[in-house]
């Protein structure tokens, strides 16, 4: 169980979180003051520090610098109430592994540390198997021997058998790999698949945002730094790529990265070595890459925001990876998976989900892909206090895809209850009208309501009143 050392003077946003990750299993201690957070980290070990910015007697820029001197094998996060930029880029190069704005949302804030736990494990190199998952996603055997972790579904689809063939047909190998694909639709879940059925599925699987990567970041987070290189480089840093040596390196949103970046990408990729900032030693380099887009990147190279040399080299094999939408009632599959996933997370045991959530599943366009529908079986599963998942436990924009949504004013929208319970008076039908044209409104500009409103020619607040009068706004 990983132990987990919370430091923040408003006790109750520290019991908050202190439950909250008691719940997803990690052994937690809290502190209120540095002074109390730096003698627990005296007396035990703590992979993870999440620490406030602003604390009585210190802040969270002296504790990580204290942190980091006394206990390098500790990762630290620092979390705030306010967002800057430079106040980010500084803590980052000091060697906070992320910085964290409230109000702090569960699922972000639980990917963080997970992710930063796997990173910092893979730095340390403390122990022969790294374990790279998280609490969540934990490997499991699957189909035969292979190897997948627990939010990888395997489906029935066409599409799906298609994405484990070319899966099963590159993992073995050394090739570099681009995953192609809409957001959400589970690239970093196919990039750990391809690790964990590979050769190099015992060394570190270390994933990497570049979207939100600056400029000034990413010699140091790609390449590490040696201490004293520049200003404000108080440790000796170890890069992503050295971390991952001997193993995987996953970029997410490559296309983002700017053109000097690929730049000193390419001469690493090439030359497999690289040089910490501020050091003349090389260091070699065994890392297979795999690479991340929603965009064509063919397209960006034709508008001269990608290097063609670059692509080629990353280019050695490609999937694409399907939007949920083409992958027919495997999406039930996810949902079943998700729930389970949630249940252990809530500590629950939800069975499943309604006829109408079911058929709001398979009808509902998903442009979110696979994270959305994660999203939302989670909040319903928070939501739901029965042994099933409802109808009203689902956001709105899902709910009205419901086969037969029931209004307030009429029975039903469907004609054949219509002429049977109620007279087809011009009062009904008009009142039906408005609901169908407010709900396609509504679906055309994904439920945003300022849209929404401006396209029916009505304020908001008339908006809000007729979506009350048809019940629409508790769905």
């Amino acid at each position: 169980m990983k132990k987990i050392l919370i430091v923040d003077d408003e006790i109750n946003i520290g019991l908050l979180l202190s439950k909250f990750l008691t719940r997803n299993s990690f052994d937690v201690t809290s502190a209120t003051s540095g002074s109390s957070a730096m003698e627990y980290l005296s007396k035990d070990h703590f992979d993870l520090v999440l620490c406030d910015y602003r604390l009585e007697d210190t802040d969270g820029k002296e504790m990580l610098v204290k942190i980091k001197e006394s206990y390098p094998k500790t990762g630290v996060i620092i979390i705030t109430g306010y967002s800057d930029i430079k106040l980010a880029v500084e803590l980052i190069k000091l060697g906070a592994y992320d910085y964290i704005t409230k109000p702090l949302y569960p699922d972000e804030i639980l990917n963080t540390i997970n992710k930063a736990i796997e990173t910092q494990i893979a730095l340390n190199e403390s122990t022969p198997e790294v374990e790279t998952t998280s609490g969540q996603d934990k490997p499991k055997a699957s189909k035969g021997n292979y190897t997948f972790t627990d939010e990888f579904v395997i489906g029935q689809s066409g599409a799906s058998k298609d994405l484990m063939k070319q899966i099963l047909l590159v993992a073995p190998t050394a090739y570099s790999v681009i995953l192609m694909g809409d957001s959400g639709t589970g690239k970093e879940s196919v990039a750990k698949a391809i690790h964990l059925n590979s050769p190099r599925k015992d060394k570190p699987f270390v994933a990497m945002d570049c979207g939100s990567l600056t400029k000034e970041l990413a010699g140091s987070e790609f390449f590490g730094h040696e201490k004293g290189s520049f200003t404000g480089a108080l440790y000796t840093k170890i890069g992503h790529f050295e971390m991952a040596n001997g193993g995987t390196l996953f970029l997410d949103e490559v296309g983002n990265l700017s053109y000097d970046i690929q730049a000193a990408l390419l001469r690493t990729v090439q030359e497999r070595k690289i040089k910490r900032i501020g050091s003349t030693k090389e260091i070699d380099l065994d890392v297979r890459i795999i690479v991340a887009t929603n965009e064509n990147l063919q397209d960006a190279i034709s508008k001269g925001r990608f290097r063609e040399d670059l692509y080629h080299r990353f280019n050695e094999f490609s999937i694409n990876l399907p939007p949920i939408s083409q992958r027919g009632k495997d999406i039930l599959a996810f949902a079943e998976s998700f729930l389970q996933l949630a249940n252990q997370e809530l500590s629950k045991n939800i069975k499943g989900f309604s006829d109408e959530v079911v058929d709001c599943f398979l009808t509902y366009n998903w442009p979110g892909n696979v994270r959305e529908l994660k999203n939302v079986v989670r909040r319903a599963t928070l939501l739901t206090e029965t042994d099933e998942i409802q109808l009203k436990a689902l956001p709105l924009e899902i709910s009205t895809y419901a086969k037969a949504p029931v209004l307030n004013n009429f029975a039903s929208t469907s004609a054949e209850n219509t002429e049977r319970n109620k007279p087809r008076d011009l009062k009904n039908a008009a009142l039906e009208a408005e609901y169908e044209t407010i709900l396609k409104v509504l679906r055309e500009v994904n439920f945003n309501k300022t849209k929404a409103a401006k396209i029916l020619n009505i304020d908001r607040k008339t908006l809000y009143n007729k979506m009350k009068a048809i019940d629409l706004d508790n769905k």
